[in-house]
């Protein structure tokens, strides 16, 4: 406790840090505004009775951050973002442009953001149209000429795009990954409406199984916290090396695997994709056509986020992305070749082929764990509350992922950059 605190102190006391702090409060602020600025034409009472009565939709507003139950300017969120995100990386293990801009370092990742941002442009003016169909269909939102309907599509995407560069700005200026909290402070600022409903719900028969609830999560969180900092460390011998006339003692070091190596990534993957069969019947159900109709209602309550075809679906692709992200960021060949390039090698290993089976061997054998983890912690509030009864917990399980990977993100920036700031006082 005393050291987090002399590390408040240096925080605050440090100008630097201190500026970062202000400027991506401030953003927040701004964000918060935003999310209370309603688009027109849309009947708002009308709205909260449909999120009240809709699981799915009361999932999406989590992760717009209560913009899309205002129905504000910013109500499609980051979810456009983050989808052009998904198809940007999985064109990096398809194209081989994109696969060498990866290898360019700094300005191959630019690039990189640069394609992302276009791509969201189409995505967010699509998911736009799809909303304006399926709350007309709702009669939450009044018919509109071509005029007013374009307004409307420009002003969804306008607010998309804003928040996306609140996210680069933070990422630039402030502190932490600026994407990671927006998303972070829009489930935080959704946690008093949570509470305020789930009090609303309670009697006597609840309060032991609300207990439950709140155990549970203590212990939800401290496992997220284990498995973030789960690290397997892999021993590397350096030999002798002789330069010149100088000859280099070998040293010893490690090789850090974390059993989760991927963050809340394939979280934030995993939802994007089990929400659109839903989104898709939500959107069929009420066309003219009968057949279609019926496909959009039977998608609609197969893929109910409270049912079994749902969380199943939701765990195999949480499971899923999480080594294929984990392929992404660790590569095994390329770092048995460096190893053996600067003439390194694992005690009893061979260096080559040898050592890049070995790590193969071993980051299969975390991800593996770390996979199942994740996505028994994501469904895990949707098993909990068909026990105990407790709805409200539905939105859970993914929301306490992301918020307690993004507070340990966050802090281990600020340590790493106060450490640097002491390490510049010393030298």
């Amino acid at each position: 406790m005393k050291s987090v605190i002399q590390r408040l102190k240096m925080l605050v006391s440090d100008p630097v840090l201190k500026r970062k702090f202000i400027f991506t409060f401030a953003l927040f602020f701004v964000f918060r505004v935003f999310a209370f600025l309603p688009i027109p034409a849309v009947n708002l009472a009308r709205l909260k009775d449909l999120f009240a009565q809709s699981q799915f939709l009361s999932l999406l507003d989590i992760f717009s951050g209560g913009t899309l139950v205002n129905f504000s300017i910013m109500a499609l969120g980051l979810g456009p973002y983050i989808n052009a995100s998904i198809i940007v990386q999985l064109l990096t293990s398809v194209i081989p442009k994109f696969e060498e801009l990866t290898k360019e370092g700094e300005q191959g990742r630019a690039k990189l953001n640069q394609y992302t941002r276009f791509l969201t442009i189409p995505i967010t003016i699509v998911q736009a149209i799809g909303m304006y169909v399926l709350l007309q269909n709702q009669k939450v939102i009044t018919s509109l000429n071509f005029l007013e309907f374009i307004s409307f599509i420009v002003t969804l995407a306008a607010g998309s795009m804003i928040l996306m560069w609140f996210g680069e700005l933070i990422s630039e200026y402030g502190l932490g990954n600026g994407i990671s909290l927006i998303i972070f402070a829009g489930i935080v600022a959704r946690i008093p409406i949570t509470l305020t409903q789930l009090a609303l719900t309670i009697n006597a028969e609840a309060i032991l199984n609300i207990v439950i609830v709140l155990l549970l999560g203590v212990l939800v969180i401290a496992g997220v916290v284990y498995v973030n900092e789960a690290v397997r460390k892999i021993p590397i011998y350096y030999a002798k090396r002789i330069k010149g006339n100088k000859m280099y003692q070998g040293a010893t070091n490690y090789l850090p695997l974390k059993l989760n190596q991927t963050g809340m990534i394939p979280i934030i993957f995993a939802i994007s994709f089990v929400l659109f069969p839903q989104l898709i019947g939500n959107f069929l159900q009420y066309a003219k056509n009968p057949v279609l109709s019926k496909v959009g209602v039977f998608l609609a309550s197969l893929f109910n986020p409270s049912g079994f075809v749902y969380n199943f679906f939701y765990f195999v692709l949480v499971v899923g992305f999480t080594f294929f992200y984990t392929m992404l960021v660790f590569n095994p060949e390329k770092i048995s070749q460096e190893i053996q390039k600067h003439g390194g090698f694992i005690p009893g290993i061979r260096p080559g082929s040898a050592t890049r089976e070995y790590l193969q061997t071993i980051l299969y054998r975390l991800t593996t764990f770390g996979a199942l983890f994740l996505g028994s912690i994501a469904i895990l509030p949707a098993i909990i509350s068909a026990i105990t009864g407790v709805q409200n917990i539905i939105i859970g399980g993914a929301g306490v992922l992301i918020v307690v990977s993004v507070v340990l993100e966050t802090f281990k920036q600020l340590e790493a950059k106060m450490v640097m700031k002491n390490y510049d006082r010393f030298l």
